[in-house]
């Protein structure tokens, strides 16, 4: 019997594309990228143009975000480091992105902040986060990289 390796070849490079590119990402597999030039431009890209609207276009979020709207739901966060998106691991920004608040919050909590499911895909995703990241200080990367850690010692 055959031993099949990934990387063998010219279909060990369609199959290592295809696996990386194009696969769904698993919750253990969420890692930012923040020395990838080309996904850092694709990433701020898409946040101009999904999420900026709310988020700010300086990551500066909506206007008194930590107090509620009159409709009881909380206005969009900043994603600078005056909010607190550090504070989270990137597999939670990752699913409430993807699936929107409400969905991974659960329960009767409302948000405005929908899931991108259908409109990017898993990567994209990782690309608009890591931008996120990117604009960061380095002792606030830093920080989210200790959330990250603990997150996956205990389980987010």
């Amino acid at each position: 019997m055959k031993n099949l390796r990934f990387g063998a070849g010219l279909p060990g490079i369609v199959l290592t594309f295809l696996f990386v590119w194009v696969a769904p990402v698993s919750a253990n597999q969420i890692t930012l990228t923040l020395h990838d030039p080309a996904a850092l431009a694709a990433g701020k890209m898409l946040y101009a143009e999904h999420c900026a609207g709310c988020h700010g276009e300086k990551l500066q979020g909506q206007e008194n975000w930590q107090n509620p709207l009159p409709n009881g739901r909380m206005p969009a966060p900043p994603h600078d480091k005056s909010g607190h998106t550090w504070h989270h691991s990137d597999d939670l920004l990752f699913r409430i992105t993807k699936l929107g608040t409400e969905k991974v919050v659960g329960g009767d909590y409302k948000s405005d902040m929908i899931g991108f499911q259908g409109t990017m895909t898993d990567r994209q995703i990782i690309h608009v986060l890591s931008y996120i990241k990117s604009t960061w200080p380095a002792e606030f990367q830093k920080m989210h990289d200790g959330v990250n850690k603990r997150a996956k010692l205990y389980g987010n």
